[in-house]
């Protein structure tokens, strides 16, 4: 999936949570990151600390990749 804001991304946090049959309380507990912030990000808030992003992109199993275009 192709991430060109902070909702596309958001959306595939949510998509990857979901098949994974987790919940957001469950993320919670397991990262230490608050369901909030799991909640904000998962809506698209642009605000979102990235730090704690990378983490649970990598707690979900994905990958975030920055390619240079053409």
């Amino acid at each position: 999936m192709k991430i060109t804001d902070s909702k596309s991304l958001g959306q595939a946090i949510r998509e990857r949570r979901r098949e994974l049959k987790y919940t957001q309380a469950y993320l919670s507990e397991f990262t230490g990151l608050s369901v909030t912030f799991i909640s904000d990000l998962e809506r698209g808030k642009p605000t979102a600390e990235i730090e704690k992003t990378i983490r649970l992109v990598n707690v979900l199993g994905m990958d975030l990749m920055v390619e240079k275009r053409g």
